[in-house]
């Protein structure tokens, strides 16, 4: 391309940056006099009567600091709370009771201590469809519908919320499809691209937008009559295969006669400690700090997807008896708290979560209690923070006096699908998710399960003695699952045994 045209087409292309890039920082600047992250967690810290915090461990194994990756080390409370004993000791030993006393009982107690609860005066989110596009996915046409769910401000007009998601569904299936909600970043996954005649139109416009910025191109576009400043894509674009050499994940689903949703964490609530007077939490806050009872990230993504599922409902695509959910890493924690609070979610795909999702927060393996009530404070109620105190007025609070453990959280899952995904430390699924300690939760969880008439993984023993399977080996017979494959940080390697899994049971079969 010649250096005019270049120069030209750069010049444009700054000026639009520089003007979104300020109608953004406009958007998403703090109030003023907001608080830091550290400023926030020591005013939360004063409310509790807490002067000091155990400092979390490192993740590296050669730090002095290192966290415990040593098995024989890792059950200092060895006894997890009991899913199956009320509070005043009572077994619970039928389903009424269960459903009755004690998940309430256990609801109650994750709300209170470690996710925070959700406002009873959270407003009201109005869905708009803002753009619809039909493009393909692989060979396989869809509808694309993006979204936007804002959430009435009137309480505090300085704070706006626009929850972002992209409703994926195929074109030709006849009826309502299974959809599966995946925390992450939304937008058309394949955007449909002006050809023919309405690339020509943009042509011209472009061309056009050049000469009257510099007359003297004229001459350039005559000894180039041929050139056009944007170019057809190929029609067919060969996909980035997930790291087992499957598809990627969106192919899958489309191909299997899934619809898929994308929904952005970030536009509900921000993925840091100095954004907890803005997003939804801020909003209902009125821009004021949290109490201890408070919710946090978690809680406030999971509360963005149960919106979510709220438009789902209404739209005519969507089977919305059968919509999952699901996330990796930090998203996979969310997706579990989505799955263990909303009871309408019908299956969840938890990805790779460590402590907060489905490692048992009792294990001294790899992450640490203090990494969360630490760094990553922010992602649970304040109360979440007396159990990393170590110097505060009521004392010292430790993981062994936390009321509830991740075998209860799988277990408010029951009796729908749950399937719990890992990877192997050697591809970068590292130790510091703790494997074992997520097995032991899902083996105990699945004595709920049985309760309620589903199936657990099936493995013979309890926690304490079930021998976690070999990598590869998935325990997908019952409605609660395991499967641990053999790639990293991610649950791609898994999508195609969920999909199966979930197909059995809601008996949705692939389009032939």
């Amino acid at each position: 391309m010649p250096l005019s045209i270049r120069s030209s087409l750069l010049c444009i292309c700054i000026c639009c940056l520089l003007a979104a890039s300020a109608l953004a920082q406009r958007a998403s600047a703090p109030p003023a006099g907001a608080l830091t992250a550290d400023q926030d967690q020591h005013k939360m810290m004063d409310q509790l009567g807490i002067k000091a915090l155990r400092p979390g461990p490192s993740g590296n194994e050669k730090a002095p600091n290192h966290a415990n990756i040593d098995e024989s080390k890792a059950n200092p409370y060895p006894n997890l709370p009991d899913p199956l004993t009320m509070n005043d000791g009572r077994k619970v030993t039928t389903e009424k009771m269960w459903w009755e006393e004690r998940r309430p009982e256990i609801v109650e107690m994750y709300s209170k201590y470690v996710y925070g609860r959700v406002p009873s005066s959270v407003p009201k989110v109005t869905w708009t469809v803002t753009a619809v596009d039909h493009e393909m996915i692989g060979f396989t046409p869809v509808t694309a519908k993006d979204l936007i769910g804002t959430v009435d401000n009137s309480a505090d007009p300085a704070i706006s919320v626009r929850i972002h998601m992209t409703l994926v569904t195929p074109a030709f299936v006849k009826g309502p499809v299974p959809v599966l909600m995946m925390f992450g970043r939304a937008g058309f996954p394949n955007p449909n691209e002006p050809r023919g005649d309405d690339l020509n139109r943009i042509n011209n416009a472009w061309k056009a937008l050049l000469l009257q910025q510099d007359p003297s191109l004229k001459d350039v576009f005559a000894q180039h009559p041929a050139w056009e400043p944007l170019k057809e894509s190929p029609f067919f674009q060969r996909p980035d295969l997930n790291e087992d050499g499957d598809l990627p994940n969106i192919w899958q689903l489309i191909g299997a006669g899934w619809g898929f949703v994308l929904i952005d964490p970030a536009s509900v609530q921000a993925d840091d400690g100095a954004g907890l007077t803005r997003g939804i939490i801020g909003l209902v806050n009125k821009g004021q700090p949290r109490t201890p009872e408070d919710w946090g990230a978690l809680r406030a993504w999971a509360w963005g997807a149960d919106r979510g599922l709220d438009y789902l409902e209404t739209d005519p695509a969507v089977d919305a008896k059968h919509v999952g959910i699901e996330g990796v890493s930090r998203y996979g924690k969310a997706a579990l708290v989505t799955m263990a609070f909303d009871q309408r979610f019908a299956m969840v795909l938890v990805g790779s979560s460590g402590k907060g999702g489905a490692t048992l927060l009792r294990r001294n393996f790899g992450e640490a209690v203090e990494s969360l009530t630490g760094g990553e404070y922010y992602w649970m109620a304040g109360n979440f923070m007396k159990y990393g105190a170590s110097e505060a007025s009521f004392g010292v609070g430790s993981p062994g006096d936390i009321p509830v453990d991740s075998n209860e959280l799988i277990a408010l899952c029951a009796p729908r699908l749950t399937f719990i995904s890992y990877g192997i430390p050697e591809k970068g699924d590292a130790k510091w998710l703790d494997h074992q300690g997520s097995f032991m939760a899902t083996v105990d969880a699945g004595r709920v399960f049985a309760l309620l008439g589903a199936k657990g993984i099936g493995v013979e023993g309890d926690y304490h003695t079930a021998k976690m399977p070999p990598v590869n080996t998935g325990l997908l017979d019952g409605q609660l699952a395991w499967r641990q494959h053999d790639g990293g940080h991610t649950d791609a390697p898994n999508m195609k045994w969920f999909i199966q899994w979930a197909g059995k049971f809601i008996g949705h079969t692939p389009p032939q």
